[in-house]
């Protein structure tokens, strides 16, 4: 939707949104119509189109990205603040939970293959997600780094683009197979090995 909302009218918006996401997971993106939107959130078919006149792929993609943020918003406060080993654990088992409780369904990896994942608005979701929890991972390598708490050669580029690739593969293994391990693996080595090139252990 093109132009500037009042305050009314994002708060209509995003009531929109959030009722279609609660939607989606709570029945399926197969079988969530927009009439099944409109009744949950009591909204008028003039309403839903005025705020995404180009019907469900939009609303789709609001919610892709909706669902993009609560990643992220999941793993605070520990994903910005990691200033310390303790804040370190912390963040590992808010990652864990985080996937626990999701479950093999995955609402912004089915929301992205409906969108079409070479299509450019769902790529840019993915991309501006994996950027930003790439972006704090690396910030909180390099306070750790000035710290003297892991190798002082560190490449931090490297390491958190390493460790978010192991969280993603982690994720893709409890979707395929039901199981947390290889996420809890992907976490814990990292973190073992990122501590043993420190001045301090464990």
């Amino acid at each position: 939707m093109t132009g500037t909302l009042t305050r009314k009218g994002a708060a209509t918006r995003q009531r929109i949104i959030e009722g279609a996401a609660a939607e989606i997971r709570e029945r399926g993106i197969a079988v969530t119509t927009l009439d099944d939107v409109r009744a949950r959130t009591g909204t008028s078919k003039s309403q839903l189109f005025h705020y995404f006149p180009e019907g469900k792929e939009e609303l789709l993609l609001a919610v892709a990205q909706f669902e993009a943020d609560r990643v992220l918003t999941d793993q605070q406060p520990f994903l910005g603040d990691l200033t310390s080993w303790p804040a370190w654990y912390a963040w590992r088992d808010a990652v864990v939970a985080r996937y626990l409780e999701q479950g093999q369904h995955c609402p912004l990896n089915v929301l992205v293959s409906q969108l079409g994942r070479s299509t450019p608005g769902a790529q840019a979701v993915v991309r501006a997600l994996m950027q930003q929890w790439e972006s704090e991972i690396n910030r909180g390598l390099r306070h750790m780094r000035d710290a003297g708490e892991v190798d002082p050669d560190l490449d931090t580029d490297r390491t958190a683009s390493a460790l978010l690739a192991g969280i993603q593969g982690g994720v893709l293994m409890m979707l395929s197979t039901g199981r947390i391990t290889h996420l809890e693996a992907a976490l814990d080595l990292t973190i073992e090995n990122l501590r043993k090139g420190g001045r301090t252990s464990r």
